[in-house]
């Protein structure tokens, strides 16, 4: 088993990066925390794959030597994880996108469906993030509007962690539900959509400028469970951009201010992945293509009756495990997309 995945051009870039970060000018740069976020995911993953070609040169050693039944076992025990080491580094070469290493914004929406929809929507929040917790993701709520009945309207998550843009950039689009509905009571099979939306999250410095006369800015009462202060207090924040028809809300915390200030920092990266889309000429492929939340389209579909199949229309994944990808388990299935 051959493992290179171009280590030799990593190992060029991460010692540029450390000739730049060593000048006596650095802590001066602007945009020293984007040098040193890339050195430092550089240099883990160079690690990485150090370490399991140190693993394969040495289970080489041991294989040329000779050696026990006991022995192989272990060696053959260890190829299975290196195997699996080297998937996951794979994976990690092909997130070369200019954002896929930005922490994101992940939105939920509800769609076609009424209180099923809400349901569905929040089956998928659930999914998500059970996955951040299994997968060593923090996220934190922005905003979340509840459903009438059950369920949500729709949520705004931000996610931290490694790649986490690139890792959630192919979730976009149009999720469908095929299931017997718990909300019928003659126990009929009901079609649910809800569409996902991710934007990766700039840095802090980028160049957005908003004129206030282009701003709506409505305060409300934040909704839902929480706590006292959050529930009692008009602190919630809607912010309108008029040009664009972009809306933003935040509720997240009790300080009127704070949230206007998160507000105001989510609508910057949604009109900077704008502005990119049009210099790029390249349609939604940042912001995602907010399609008809109803028949006719489709990223994936869960299907739990009459059979059960979860099936991802872009990269060809299928599974018929769908109580595990909705409890969490689909880092398979977000590789198959990274890999197509």
């Amino acid at each position: 088993m051959e493992v290179t995945l171009g280590l030799d051009s990593k190992i060029l870039r991460k010692d540029e990066l450390s000739v730049i970060i060593n000048d006596v000018n650095f802590w001066n740069k602007p945009d020293k925390d984007i040098i040193l976020k890339e050195y430092n995911d550089l240099n883990n993953l160079v690690s990485d794959i150090c370490k399991v070609k140190d693993k394969i040169e040495n289970n080489i050693e041991f294989i040329n030597m000779d050696i026990d039944d006991d022995m192989l076992e272990v060696i053959n025990l260890e190829y299975e994880e290196i195997k699996k080491d080297v998937d996951r580094l794979r994976v990690d070469t092909y997130l070369s996108g200019e954002f896929d290493k930005n922490d994101c914004f992940l939105e939920i929406h509800s769609g076609a469906g009424g209180t099923e929809a809400c349901d569905w929507a929040n089956m998928l929040y659930r999914m998500y993030t059970r996955y951040f917790g299994k997968n060593g993701y923090k996220y934190t709520e922005i905003d979340k509007q509840i459903g009438e009945e059950v369920g949500i309207k729709s949520v705004m998550l931000e996610v931290n962690g490694k790649n986490a843009y690139g890792y959630l950039k192919g979730e976009i689009g149009v999720h469908r539900l095929v299931r017997i509905s718990p909300f019928d009571a003659n126990k009929r099979r009901h079609t649910s959509f809800a569409s996902v939306l991710v934007t990766p999250k700039f840095d802090n410095n980028i160049d957005v400028q908003i004129n206030d006369s282009d701003i709506r800015v409505d305060i409300y009462r934040s909704s839902g469970p929480g706590g006292q202060g959050v529930n009692t207090t008009d602190s919630a924040v809607r912010i309108t951009h008029i040009p664009t028809g972009i809306v933003v809300t935040c509720q997240n915390e009790r300080s009127q201010i704070r949230n206007r200030e998160i507000a105001m920092e989510v609508l910057k990266n949604k009109l900077y992945s704008l502005e990119l889309e049009k210099q790029n000429n390249e349609l939604n492929l940042i912001k995602g293509d907010m399609m008809s939340i109803g028949f006719g389209s489709g990223k994936r579909s869960y299907v739990m009756c009459p059979y059960t199949l979860v099936k991802d229309n872009d990269s060809g994944y299928e599974t018929s495990n769908v109580d595990g990808v909705l409890d969490g388990d689909i880092g398979e299935m977000l590789e198959k997309n990274i890999r197509r």
